[in-house]
């Protein structure tokens, strides 16, 4: 892993990826170092002040900061925000090294180099040509979030606390996501929960004298794949279906014990329109005489493309000038862009690379996708 010491000022985009990927930022929640992202930070905001924008560390709930790095022309001018974040899936497996970019071709391997490294280092060095254009219509901000791949802990902060100082005077948010660089306006979002059942330990040469746990969440499962799953129909014209599925299951502690507890992990994509308190209600109507408890309930709503507009047709010309015609897209996954919409920012998704191409053994990004947003994140702070 890299340290603060020793890494040159980056004379290129590409080495700048390069740096950014060099540093283990690996959520701890899927077994990565603490104070990974950190260490992160701290180098972009050296980097930062190095190419004269000033920094705000932006505390987070759960612990950690966001870097939050601005380059402000006057008051009176209307603000253009720009958000990447820096945690990565593991790197456990992967057949790349992980922590140093090698070139192949059009090709550019390692951790984050898609998902969002690369949208973070494109992002971060057309701030910096910014900063040095004659032409300056917009007062430029650009936020490193922590936390994205498992809580969005770092987005949430965000949203709830320094993002509505902009919302005034705000034109618009860039999440940089790997898109290809075509707009995504809208996409859905996701609840997961977690439900519990619980039973009577006894020894298993007498079942009489305990209750299995895990008997009981046979039933609960039943219920909820054979009379709850059907009611998931709702569809968006951009984002595709909702959908339900449980996809974990614990219970039991050794062959011999009739199991005491069993717990299911559920995730339900939601899109565009639907009501987290309709969508709980529905559950417990289906479930409504069974023993159960939930838990661990987490939501990330569905980002519309009712706020985007505007950011869209400001957005529009400059991607036709470099050859993207595409129309709004909508995508099926969740973003930090969920929390910023929420919040009240007109917000879209775009970035380099493909989804594809993330969480992948070789993940990687292609240096003309690079190429293409740092031209286009650039033209659209150029866009007076």
């Amino acid at each position: 892993m890299s340290s603060l010491v020793d890494l040159p000022l980056p004379q290129s985009c590409e080495e700048l990826l390069s740096q950014t990927v060099s540093f283990e930022t690996v959520n701890q929640n899927f077994g990565g170092p603490e104070g990974g992202e950190a260490v992160l930070i701290s180098y972009l905001e050296k980097l930062g002040s190095e190419w004269g924008l000033s920094a705000r560390r932006l505390p987070v709930e759960g612990g950690g900061e966001n870097l939050l790095l601005t380059c402000e022309i006057s008051r009176e001018a209307p603000w253009l925000l720009f958000e990447s974040h820096i945690d990565t899936v593991t790197i456990e497996g992967m057949t790349v090294d992980p922590l140093i970019v090698k070139a192949d071709g059009d090709r550019l391997y390692g951790r984050g180099t898609c998902d969002t490294k690369g949208s973070g280092a494109t992002m971060f060095w057309a701030l910096k040509n910014y900063t040095q254009q004659g032409k300056r219509p917009y007062n430029v901000g650009l936020l490193f979030a922590l936390d994205e791949e498992s809580h969005m802990t770092g987005a949430k902060s965000f949203a709830r606390g320094a993002l509505t100082e902009f919302l005034p005077n705000l034109v618009g948010l860039i999440v940089g996501e790997p898109t290809l660089m075509r707009p995504v306006v809208a996409h859905n979002g996701v609840m997961r929960w977690t439900t519990k059942t619980k039973g009577v330990a006894a020894h298993s040469a007498d079942p009489s004298k305990g209750q299995s746990a895990i008997s009981s969440m046979v039933r609960v499962i039943d219920a909820l794949e054979t009379r709850y799953m059907p009611t998931v129909s709702k569809t968006h014209p951009l984002t595709g279906k909702a959908a339900f599925s449980v996809n974990v299951v614990r219970g039991g502690t050794q062959v011999n014990i009739i199991p005491e507890a069993c717990e299911i992990e559920c995730d339900r994509r939601t899109v565009p329109g639907e009501s987290a308190d309709e969508i709980l209600q529905d559950r417990d109507e289906i479930l409504a005489g069974m023993e159960v408890e939930h838990v661990d309930l987490h939501v990330v709503p569905a980002m519309s493309a009712e706020r985007s507009s505007k950011l869209l047709t400001l957005l529009d010309p400059v991607l036709r000038e470099h050859g993207i015609e595409a129309g709004p897209q909508g995508a099926p996954y969740v973003t930090d862009a969920s929390f910023y919409d929420a919040a009240g920012a007109p917000t879209i998704v775009i970035g380099p690379g493909a989804l594809a191409q993330c969480h992948r053994k070789d993940e990687w990004v292609s240096r003309e996708q690079l190429e293409l947003a740092v031209k286009i994140y650039g033209g659209l702070m150029r866009k007076g």
